[in-house]
């Protein structure tokens, strides 16, 4: 990928991102949780934009991927505000938040943060609270005293941290727990053998969104991943209906 690009922060920091002119309503991709925008979503979506013209934003969040930092200071407060930087930044027009796992969480606060600018919203396996249904009362107990809980990762052979500043404020990130203002378009697209996030995660999340327009696609033998050739023609079909 040489079209890998760099935006600095007033910090220090340097999010590397791609991005590819077309028309609109721009698709801007949010990875998962320690994951990066050379996934094979994210890479399809991206070929896809180009092939059809269509605007396209991808990146790494800071500590992720090309980009600066330390992923143990990464949260979604940071990584929302990176997010809404770049597309200020580099995006002239409306834009489709495409979201991934934990990027489907942080979709919810990027579109509070641009307003106007949503167009639409596309969530993978959305996992919005995951720091408070997807957290042990236990291991609750471990990060409110500071500590960093550690689980299996059954994607690679390093195990998952969750870091006490990202659970703190994913706490108060909640979206679950009341209405959500927002009333664009909405597509949600879940694997009912996903073994990290519950489908009905996806269901919660359409009854609470103010949007009458909100579609839920349950993919009956799709995984978390939802990344076969299949999956991803799917995810695709969905983008071009919005």
């Amino acid at each position: 990928m040489d079209d890998i690009r760099f935006h600095e922060f007033g910090d220090g920091r340097k999010v590397a991102f791609r991005h590819s002119s077309g028309s609109g309503p721009a698709l801007v991709f949010l990875p998962g949780y320690k994951s990066d925008m050379d996934g094979s979503k994210a890479s399809a979506l991206f070929e896809w934009a180009k092939e059809n013209a269509r605007e396209c934003l991808l990146l790494d969040y800071s500590g992720c991927g090309r980009s600066s930092g330390d992923f143990a200071d990464g949260t979604l407060s940071t990584w929302r505000d990176e997010v809404a930087s770049l597309i200020d930044a580099y995006v002239s027009r409306q834009v489709v938040l495409v979201g991934s796992s934990m990027g489907g969480w942080l979709m919810l606060l990027v579109a509070e943060a641009i307003g106007h600018r949503l167009h639409g919203l596309v969530g993978i396996a959305a996992a919005p609270d995951f720091t408070e249904w997807g957290t042990t009362e236990a291991d609750k107990t471990q990060l409110a005293r500071g500590e960093t809980v550690y689980e299996d990762n059954p994607y690679g052979p390093e195990p998952t941290p969750t870091y006490p500043g990202f659970w703190i404020d994913g706490q108060a990130s909640l979206r679950l727990t009341g209405e959500i203002a927002i009333d664009c378009p909405v597509r949600l697209i879940h694997g009912q053998r996903d073994a990290d996030v519950p489908w009905d995660i996806s269901v919660r999340l359409a009854r609470v969104l103010r949007s009458s327009d909100v579609h839920v696609t349950l993919v009956k033998d799709g995984d978390h991943r939802l990344s076969r050739e299949e999956d991803i023609a799917l995810l695709l079909a969905t983008v071009a209906t919005i």
